[in-house]
């Protein structure tokens, strides 16, 4: 199947498709840029091994897109891509294949800048860096934005704050029950705000080392078994926090929690899902609304990184999702179509500007 009649008709939009291969390293990568209305596309790097070549191009696909979302709903001036390098990081990554991937990305010529993503890391894009400058997520030794994750927790902590708001009338999680599903960089530093804001936590992670630094840190988190066992538990928050798909029909079925916010990317796993979430009375707060911390971060990189000021701007996510909910409830529609909604509205307004000649 080609790009261009992909099986999603909103997948098929793409500006560029761009496929990368360079066989002495083994690098074999695939570069999808969705949209660069607003400005050049940004989105990470994503070193996974899928099953087949048509997975990969599906998935670079899907997540360009979201970015090109994402990107315009958290008011930044950029586009949306992504990358991903089809593979087992673990078998394959090496400085030579990635110097060699960031030759491909210099090739275009800023039309898109790469980060960090599942399977490429700040010393990873230290690397890519040497061979262009249409890169971020570096180390702050090489004045980069450094640990991305640091402001996407901060982000879902306030993007929950505004749910909070919405389903109860006050901004804060304290004595609510909150489900993290997934420990990782991201849900480690969630749990941080939410115990210091009064939460109780329960929390379930594939990772014996995630548990076990849940067990040392944070003792008063409650651990279950798996994450079968956090979505039917009495919670009043689900918060998603490892990889995508998180929500099926099955899973919104059993789900017991008011609210679902967490910072894992693409969580519906398919169209149809914000619908069943509206049905059940479970208020949804859109993934790439509330996850937009990190590349805020990261784009603040490609002016000169201050983290204050990157901060500042992930705070104002609280505002974002609140207007989001607040839309969704005066037009009747979820909160997912309320957010794709203003998202195009800003593409396609402030990217109508980009048609006015200047010599």
């Amino acid at each position: 199947m080609g790009v261009f009649d992909h099986s999603d008709g909103s997948e098929a939009a793409h500006e560029q498709v761009v496929f990368c291969q360079d066989r002495h390293t083994g690098l074999r990568a695939i570069i999808g840029i969705y949209s660069t209305a607003l400005g050049p596309a940004l989105g990470g790097t994503r070193f996974y091994p899928y099953a087949t070549e048509e997975d990969a191009l599906s998935d670079v696909l899907r997540l360009s897109r979201a970015m090109a979302y994402k990107n315009a709903l958290a008011g930044l001036d950029l586009g949306g891509g992504k990358a991903v390098i089809w593979g087992d990081p673990a078998r394959l990554k090496s400085e030579a294949l990635l110097r060699a991937y960031g030759r491909f990305i210099q090739s275009l010529n800023g039309r898109y800048y790469t980060a960090c993503d599942v399977g490429t890391y700040v010393p990873d894009m230290d690397l890519v860096a040497r061979e262009t400058r249409f890169v971020t997520g570096r180390s702050p030794e090489h004045g980069g934005a450094g640990d991305s994750s640091l402001l996407t927790a901060w982000g879902v902590f306030q993007g929950m704050r505004a749910a909070a708001e919405h389903a109860w009338g006050n901004p804060t999680l304290a004595g609510r029950r909150v489900g993290i599903a997934g420990l990782g960089k991201v849900g480690k530093y969630l749990a941080g705000h939410l115990i210091e804001d009064g939460a109780r936590l329960v929390a379930t992670d594939v990772s014996e080392a995630a548990r076990d630094w849940a067990r040392h840190a944070h003792p008063e988190i409650e651990l279950v078994a798996d994450t079968d066992a956090l979505i039917t538990a009495d919670l009043d928050v689900y918060a998603p926090c490892a990889l995508g798909g998180a929500l099926d029909d099955d899973t919104v079925s059993a789900l017991r929690a008011r609210i679902v916010c967490g910072g894992a990317n693409n969580q519906l796993a398919h169209p149809g899902v914000e619908k069943l979430l509206e049905e059940r009375g479970i208020l949804y707060a859109p993934d790439y609304v509330v996850n937009a911390g990190g590349v805020i971060q990261v784009a603040d990189e490609i002016e000169g990184f201050n983290f204050d000021r990157a901060k500042l701007r992930a705070t104002g996510i609280f505002d974002t999702t609140r207007r989001i909910l607040e839309l969704a409830a005066q037009e009747s529609v979820p909160p997912a179509a309320a957010a794709d909604r203003l998202a195009e509205r800003r593409m396609s307004e402030v990217g109508r500007l980009r048609s006015l000649h200047l010599r």
